[in-house]
């Protein structure tokens, strides 16, 4: 079970559907990924899909400040090794690009320790859910009224209860509720609508906005503010009759505890590329221990794996972002996930994928 060798492999893609964030619409699908052999041949599989850029920095980072380190040591040895490189990088890191390197290989290291117990994840880390429901996201801006209306719509036929809709940037105070107001009168009162903001007001603006969204039902509003206003997150909720929610952008439970000591949030919204599962189920815990839920940020067929084991989860985001990728799909079915029986965390790319789209290799 010694780590014999680390591969990296970057990927350019183009979108199956893209998405449309407002005007500009992203051409390719950049995504980075991490294999790591043991001695006895076992492979265990790590990716990221960057939004912004940014793979061959992280690449860089591996090989530098990560990967020297990680030869020879036991695959199971992973919150030792997530203890060391976090330590290790404390002066250059803490967020962004290092932890990030260090997220993709705690997601192979798993997935190796998976594959050699021959068990997945979920049961590894000890089974608690038969299946999770999902929303449909993927409601973006740039669709414009009609068009998120019509992609709501469309998984409302597909057997979701909830859809998730963007607000704010494109938009101003008077456009978003009329967004709203269409989109809750085309589902009708039993569908669920999230609401995200992306980060795009401030407090003042959000609640003046949101005390005009009150009266549409909505199931949350989703990062109202930048991420390190965090008073801002408690003035939004303390004023509003609303779920407010956030956690995407935060990385580890460092970065969240403020959220922790001032519970204000009911839901949070952990991403595996700011942790990897080490920390994700960390955050799931503390979150548990103050009642929070856990709806965490987009890699369902990952987070499946996270959801299916913690005594907290709410409901997983699904986006066909990368579906066409893997051998064998994790999808939702009526919109629930169950997670996979397959050993470590169940997914694979297609060979035909990654010898298209291999950009960069080693």
């Amino acid at each position: 079970m010694l780590i014999k060798e680390i591969r990296i492999i970057r990927l350019r893609a183009p979108w199956v559907e893209a998405p449309k964030f407002g005007p500009v619409v992203p051409e390719t699908r950049e995504i980075l990924m991490v294999e790591i052999e043991t001695r006895s041949g076992v492979v265990g599989m790590g990716y990221l899909m960057l939004l912004g850029g940014g793979g061959a920095t992280i690449q860089a980072c591996l090989k530098e400040l990560i990967i020297p380190n990680l030869i020879g040591r036991n695959v199971t040895e992973i919150e030792g090794i997530w203890q060391a490189l976090w330590k290790k990088n404390y002066w250059v890191g803490r967020m962004g690009i290092t932890v990030m390197a260090q997220s993709v290989i705690d997601i192979a290291l798993w997935d190796a320790v998976g594959k050699h117990a021959k068990m997945p994840l979920h049961r590894l880390w000890g089974h608690c859910n038969d299946s999770i429901p999902a929303y449909g996201s993927g409601c973006w801006r740039g669709y414009g009224r009609e068009g998120m209306v019509e992609r709501a719509q469309r998984y409302v036929a597909e057997g979701f209860k909830s859809i998730k809709m963007q607000c704010g940037i494109l938009f101003d105070r008077h456009e978003d509720v009329k967004n709203v107001a269409l989109m809750r009168d085309a589902l009708g009162p039993e569908i669920d609508i999230m609401i995200d903001a992306n980060m795009a007001w401030t407090a003042d603006e959000a609640i003046v906005i949101g005390k005009k969204f009150q009266q549409y039902d909505l199931y949350w509003l989703e990062e109202p503010v930048a991420c390190e206003d965090f008073s801002g997150y408690a003035r939004i909720a303390d004023a509003l009759d609303m779920r407010i929610v956030g956690g995407e952008t935060h990385f580890t439970r460092f970065d969240m505890r403020p959220f922790f000591e001032n519970p204000k949030l009911p839901i949070l919204q952990p991403d595996i590329m700011r942790g990897g599962f080490t920390e994700l189920i960390k955050i799931a815990n503390l979150a548990d221990t103050w009642g929070m839920t856990i709806a965490p940020h987009l890699f369902p067929e990952l987070m499946v794996q996270v959801m299916a084991s913690i005594s907290n989860p709410l409901i997983i985001e699904y986006v066909n972002w990368m579906d066409d990728a893997w051998v064998e799909p994790v999808l939702p079915i009526d919109g629930y996930y169950s997670a996979p029986e397959r050993p470590g965390h169940g997914i694979k790319f297609k060979n035909d994928f990654i010898s298209e789209y291999a950009i960069i290799s080693d």
